[in-house]
Order: structure tokens, then C-alpha cells, then sequence
């Protein structure tokens, strides 16, 4: 007499999201602002992963292992919004090479070396890729090899297609993060004016802005003088010094708090900063300001030593605190 065989209880997934950062910003900002340059937009982007982790839910419905978001710094040294996304629960960073070009490299690699480890030991048996390069088609393939389904996506193409077609094609499922998915996390970047500074990037974060940290400057812009044939002529507006001041302690508070009083001590006793820690010191309160720094000098040595003030005031340097 034969019985029933009965079905298999259906197996629960476990997956994780790897994002390669380069491919969703650019072509949000191609689809959205016609631009694929950073500079020209803002990402609020801890809305943007958490966005991403609840569509993957709706979709995959089983455990989330974490978030990969693969990007690339300079030297890779993380930016202060990538130490922001490192300290994020459940989001793995990792960080590729940004070349002269502005190019990434080493991200591909990345990818390929996680997914392959993650689906040699069975700690997911899916994985949601957020990419559009052919050269993440090998990931799929060593990801596939050992039994994960992949599961790719993409964001909606202006015209044409952004996603190369082989890695379409070796994909298990493919689906598009369309405008209004994208639309709510994607900003375009103010310009600044003499008269209006441009917003603080912690702006509803729940971090003290400049104004109410250190009370509102309002000082007007100087003339900067430059000599031609023997005479002094008025070139352009220089940067006005209490907003240069007021742009290095913000900068040198919000690294208090994003990089941690013990990584911001051990710059201590100053007043020489490593060069990498500099440039970043100078393109964070460019960002700040909406204008570079860097034709005037003076106005780079009001910014250390703004800097290196508010520092030394957390920890107490020269105030007779111990």
C-alpha cells in the first residue's frame, strides 16, 4: 500500500544585500538629476539602506546576515560619512582604492571574494547584488556554483540600460529600483551664496549644527587684494574668516562624535596634522562652506587653528582642566 509522500516544509532564506555604491549613485543621479557626479546631490544614506533592507524583505522573506556597501576612498581612508555607515547595526563596509580619476578599484574584487566565501561556507543561500558592471558576472558564477540564487537589481535607466546584458542574462531573478523608490533618499546639493551657507550634512540627524554649537556668525566677505602691473586691485571675495573659524570647529566636533573621542585624542598635542588627515580636515569644511580653500593660505591656517581649538577644548589642553 502506498502512502503520501508529503511535502517538504519550505526551507527559510537566508541572504544578504551587497551594494556596489559607485553603480546605485550614479545612475540615481543620471536618472534623477541628469548628473552622475556626487558632488552634484546628497544621499540620506542610512534611509536609503534601511529602504533596501525592507524591499529585500518583501521580496526574499527570510534572514538578513548583514548589508555589504562596497565603496572607495581615497587611499581608503574612509570619509567621515563612510565612518558614519560603518557604525551602522547589520551593514558591513568595504572600501576599494578611488584612483587620481575619481575611478574605483579593487571593489569588483571584493564583491567576487565575499560572495564566493559566503556561498562556499553556506551562510546564505541568497544574495540580493546591486550592481549593472559585467565584471560582477564571475561573482554570480562562484555564487551560483555552490547553490545561492542571485538575485539582481538595478535602478531605472533614464534611456537605454545601465546593467551589462551578460549579467542580466546569469542572474536568478532581476528587478528595478524605479524613481519613486529612489526619489525620497537623493537631494540635489545647494549652491552657496555669500549671503546663505550651505546646510549642514547632519541636518536632521540628531547632531548640533554649527549655529547651535558655537551661536550665528554673521560677518560679511572680504575683498581679497591682488597686485597686477605694480597696482592693488580687488580680485574676489576671499572667504570670510568667522565662517572659515566656525566650519573648522564644526568639522572637528562632528569627528568627536562620528570617529570617537580616542581616535580624535590621539592627534594630540598637535599642532601638526598627518596630511591625509588634513586634506580631509580641509575637504569637509570646503563642503562646509560651498567654496575651496584652496588659493588662500591664510584662510587654511584659520581653519587648523579652529580646529585644533575646539579639540583641544573637548579634552581639556591649555585650560587648566585635567
Amino acid at each position: 500500500m502506498m502512502t503520501d509522500i508529503p511535502s517538504p516544509l519550505p526551507t527559510l532564506a537566508r541572504y544578504a544585500i551587497m551594494v556596489d555604491v559607485g553603480y546605485i549613485y550614479a545612475a540615481a543621479g543620471e536618472l534623477l538629476f541628469s548628473s552622475a557626479s556626487r558632488r552634484e546631490y546628497r544621499v540620506d544614506t542610512d534611509k536609503l539602506i534601511q529602504a533596501l533592507t525592507r524591499h529585500a524583505d518583501s521580496q526574499v522573506r527570510g534572514e538578513l546576515l548583514r548589508v555589504y556597501w562596497y565603496d572607495a576612498a581615497r587611499d581608503r581612508v574612509p570619509t567621515i560619512d563612510q565612518r558614519v555607515i560603518a557604525q551602522m547595526s547589520w551593514v558591513k563596509l568595504r572600501l576599494g582604492n578611488l584612483n587620481a580619476r575619481g575611478q574605483q578599484k579593487g571593489v569588483d574584487a571584493q564583491i567576487r571574494a565575499d560572495m564566493e566565501a559566503l556561498a562556499r561556507h553556506r551562510a546564505i543561500t541568497d544574495a540580493v547584488l546591486v550592481a549593472g558592471d559585467e565584471d560582477m558576472v564571475p561573482a554570480v558564477e562562484a555564487a551560483q556554483a555552490f547553490g545561492v540564487r542571485v538575485h539582481l537589481w538595478g535602478v531605472e535607466p533614464p534611456f537605454g540600460t545601465n546593467q551589462a546584458e551578460r549579467l542580466v542574462w546569469e542572474s536568478d531573478t532581476v528587478e528595478v529600483l524605479d524613481r519613486a523608490f529612489l526619489e525620497p533618499y537623493f537631494s540635489r546639493q545647494a549652491v552657496a551664496t555669500p549671503e546663505h551657507a550651505p546646510p549642514s550634512p547632519l541636518a536632521g540627524s540628531g547632531v548640533p549644527s554649527p549655529a547651535q554649537l558655537f551661536g550665528e556668525r554673521t560677518a560679511p566677505a572680504r575683498p581679497v587684494q591682488r597686485a597686477v602691473h605694480g597696482m592693488a586691485t580687488v580680485a574676489r571675495l576671499g572667504p570670510d574668516r568667522d565662517r572659515v573659524e566656525e566650519a573648522g570647529e564644526h568639522v572637528a566636533q562632528r569627528w568627536i562624535l562620528t570617529r570617537g573621542e580616542d581616535n580624535i585624542r590621539d592627534l594630540l598635542p598637535g599642532p601638526i596634522l598627518p596630511p591625509v588627515i588634513d586634506k580631509e580636515l580641509l575637504v569637509d569644511a570646503e563642503k562646509e562652506l560651498g567654496l575651496s580653500l584652496r588659493p588662500y593660505q591664510e584662510a587654511r591656517e584659520w581653519l587648523r587653528d579652529a580646529f585644533w581649538a575646539r579639540v583641544r577644548r573637548q579634552f581639556g589642553v591649555g585650560t587648566g582642566r585635567t
